[in-house]
């Protein structure tokens, strides 16, 4: 009997066609024999011999079918979890994306930094510890709401979906330190910063978070304004927080804008905003984490002047800012699928401490402020240290967390890393409101940057908002 893949002009002697007809018919599945499910696939070709108690010499044809929905291999790329951190390329930003991937390897990280030839160090500098990490880069200057649109857009080019994005970038323009303030401040009969109770501890073993969080929910915030602290309290107020320690002279960014307010808080409100179809998802929720600070303070913020273009406390006034805004956040979009968290990475050698006081008196102090943590967990002292919480927040499910609290990175006095929760002392309503006055400013630059004064006088993109988060 000749093979069935006689040459051009040979015969199928099972069919009695030449196989010229047998090239012209569709691409087919291989043969299956009427005795076994699935059995006798011809290798390469369309035709094949059946098995499974077929006759020999009994061929047939079955056409080829692609596999349900549900069997399809999904690519790589839309299995992996992506996550974009601002402010990526030094201090607590650089640490936490080493930390990201030692938890998990196969994050796509997306550094967004303002600054592409430190970027570039840092994802050489994460690639040499993890070879195999997917790691880059996108330029965005929060300060800008240009930059951050423009980055948006490259960022929805890239990935189809979001599933962390840490908002880290943030800066504190001319800090100065106040010694006399200090001293005032120790000597007054009261303080004017808010105290906090401690409601739970999370260490770093994370298998049950609800344990950790349990309390939380129980207990409110203290207020001591009106009562008389000691001296050893209001002490460790200021050393602890930073209230009155610290003044600084703001300046304003091209957009009219407070240059601390715009980079800590409104750029990455613009961001989120503009991210929106790849952040709302019910059935895989994102996470929002922003770096906020235990200096953030009730009392030097105000919904009139909520860029706090009067005081000389800019810096606290945007980290509570931020705290308000993340909960209105989580009352808005939670039902979409997306949650947000506050972190404060405690006291952290940085950048922007530097600019306090220079790096080598910093090292001079060092030794003190280890000793310090014999009377504050807050000295983490180290951006690895500081990234705990971050980190922490990342293993977690935010449908567990309460959208109240912030989460502190401690450090004992050992050097043992963990989470403090604690309530932070907002008002929901507030929040409202702080969250509409952002929707009206960011309505009004974007009138700006699409008004015919501004395209003829910049050579710059024309954008349009389409978020549905009205």
């Amino acid at each position: 009997m000749r093979s069935p893949r006689g040459g051009d002009g040979q015969a199928c002697p099972a069919i009695g066609l030449p196989s010229r007809h047998l090239a012209a018919r569709p691409r087919a599945r291989p043969l299956i024999g009427p005795g076994r499910r699935g059995g006798g696939r011809g290798r390469g070709g369309v035709w094949g011999r059946g098995r499974g108690g077929a006759k020999p010499g009994f061929w047939r044809l079955v056409p080829r079918r692609s596999p349900p929905a549900s069997r399809r291999r999904r690519s790589p790329l839309a299995m992996q979890k992506v996550a974009v951190v601002t402010g990526a390329s030094s201090g607590i930003g650089s640490a936490l994306c080493e930390r990201l991937l030692q938890e998990d390897a196969s994050l796509h990280l997306c550094l967004a930094c303002r600054n592409l030839e430190k970027a570039n160090a840092t994802r050489n500098h994460l690639l040499s510890c993890f070879p195999s990490a997917d790691v880059s880069i996108v330029q965005i200057d929060v300060s800008k709401v240009a930059s951050v649109l423009r980055a948006a857009e490259e960022i929805k080019a890239r990935f189809h979906r979001l599933d962390y994005l840490f908002l880290n970038a943030g800066i504190m323009v001319n800090p100065r330190i106040s010694l006399w303030a200090f001293i005032r401040g120790i000597f007054s009969r009261s303080s004017k910063q808010d105290t906090w109770v401690s409601h739970a501890v999370s260490h770093p073993n994370t298998d049950q978070p609800q344990t950790c969080l349990a309390s939380v929910m129980e207990h409110p915030q203290v207020e001591q304004n009106e009562a008389k602290s000691s001296f050893a309290q209001r002490a460790y107020q200021m050393l602890t927080t930073a209230e009155g320690l610290m003044s600084q002279e703001d300046r304003v960014t091209a957009d009219n804008l407070q240059e601390v307010f715009e980079t800590n808080l409104f750029g990455h409100f613009v961001l989120i905003r503009n991210l929106e179809p790849l952040l709302c998802c019910i059935e895989k929720p994102s996470k929002l984490v922003w770096t906020s600070s235990v200096n953030a303070c009730k009392s030097n913020f105000s919904l009139e002047d909520f860029q706090h273009r009067q005081g000389k406390e800019a810096y606290s006034s945007s980290k509570y800012a931020t705290d308000l805004t993340s909960v209105a956040l989580n009352n808005r979009f939670n039902k979409q699928g997306l949650y947000s968290s506050v972190v404060c990475p405690g006291v952290v050698m940085t950048n922007m401490t530097f600019e306090i006081l220079p790096s080598f008196v910093w090292k001079l102090f060092f030794p003190i402020l280890w000793l310090f943590r014999l009377f504050t967990n807050t000295y983490t002292l180290t951006p690895y240290n500081g990234a705990e919480a971050l980190v922490w927040l990342f293993k977690q499910k935010p449908e567990l967390l309460d959208p109240l609290v912030k989460f502190h990175s401690c450090t004992t006095f050992f050097g043992k890393n963990y989470v403090e929760i604690r309530k932070m002392d907002l008002s929901e309503d507030t929040a409202e409101k702080l969250y509409e006055k952002l929707l009206e400013l960011e309505k009004q630059l974007l009138a700006r940057f699409n008004s015919p004064q501004h395209k003829n006088s910049k050579a710059r993109p024309v954008f349009s908002h389409h978020s549905s988060w009205q």
